[in-house]
């Protein structure tokens, strides 16, 4: 089943979201974050969940009628 464009595209958010979270967990394990302690857990907070949601909604918008 080829996947739907919309789909693709929330696909695709999810993964930048995933790296965005991974990123900002190192940055917090291995000291000084870059941004700073704050912004860096601001984008994981935001991070988690956005990606737990773009994945359920490209997942969604797959599924066959």
């Amino acid at each position: 089943m080829p996947m739907k464009p919309l789909a693709g595209l929330f696909l695709a958010l999810a993964c930048v979201l995933g790296i965005a979270a991974t990123g900002s967990v190192f940055e917090l394990a291995y000291g000084d974050p870059d941004l700073g302690v704050t912004a860096t857990r601001a984008i994981l907070g935001a991070c988690l969940p956005g990606t737990v949601l773009a994945l359920l909604v490209a997942i969604r918008i797959n599924r066959p009628a």
